[in-house]
């Protein structure tokens, strides 16, 4: 039987978080830089050892006012300890709640630097494996995050995006051109459904990129993301496709 993970990025403000967690089977939770705060990730926490989500970190640039969406240029080491501070925050709460902390994702500027920059990734992971070698990194896949995973012996997870376009070289198209952003309900659907069987994503310009992700994002952000997000689970599941997370790939495989 075919099994596909649901994540979503929360903690962000959106009001969406509650009605999502019934929906996904993954969260990444937003850790303090881009967005959330102490109380946000106590409470999504508890709701994900409630509800039997898997909670991940979402740790991004500290830059709450642009959302973490605008590359900042700083040294590395302070950059790092952005990264640290935050993974310290998300996990002393983790384990105070009593959950825990499956793998790490990267938001937005920070997320779309590493996908493209193989030594930038490299620094980063390097960072998060010294501070917890058996956490996964939830990665774009068929980037240079999955490279840089690899590179310093982290844990795997493979992602795709339901509602986010694809360039022909399988990064994500910027936000800010013309379809970025698919809002098209049939057409997220498709594409789900066709990576879930497949293993297939079309770029905006026709190409066909093979991709082995098991994850898929649905962003909490967008209008309409909740009930956009449950009529993909729907439509998956009358598939006879398994919503669950997946297992990470080990750095051995």
């Amino acid at each position: 039987m075919t099994s596909i993970d649901l994540n979503a990025d929360l903690g962000e403000g959106m009001g969406t978080d509650e009605d999502l967690l019934q929906i996904v089977s993954s969260a990444s939770i937003a850790c303090g830089g881009h967005a959330g705060d102490a109380a946000t990730i106590r409470h999504i926490l508890k709701v994900c050892k409630a509800r039997g989500v898997r909670a991940g970190a979402h740790p991004g640039y500290a830059d709450p006012k642009r959302f973490g969406r605008f590359r900042i240029v700083m040294p590395l080491d302070e950059l790092l300890g952005q990264i640290r501070e935050q993974l310290f925050l998300v996990r002393y709460i983790a384990d105070e709640v009593g959950v825990p902390l499956a793998y790490v994702k990267l938001h937005g500027a920070l997320a779309n630097q590493t996908a493209e920059e193989l030594a930038f990734a490299v620094g980063i992971f390097a960072t998060i494996q010294a501070m917890d070698p058996k956490v996964a990194i939830l990665a774009l896949d068929n980037s240079q995050q999955v490279r840089a995973a690899k590179a310093v012996g982290l844990p795997l997870i493979r992602e795709a995006y339901a509602d986010r376009a694809y360039t022909a070289e399988g990064l994500l198209v910027p936000r800010g051109q013309d379809g970025a952003v698919i809002h098209d309900v049939d057409e997220v659907i498709a594409r789900c459904m066709r990576l879930a069987q497949q293993g297939e994503i079309v770029a905006i310009d026709g190409t066909v990129l093979k991709s082995a992700s098991r994850s898929i994002c649905l962003h909490g952000d967008t209008p309409g993301a909740v009930d956009l997000a449950r009529e993909v689970r729907d439509a998956l599941e009358g598939e006879g496709i398994t919503i669950a997370p997946v297992e990470p790939e080990q750095p051995s495989d």
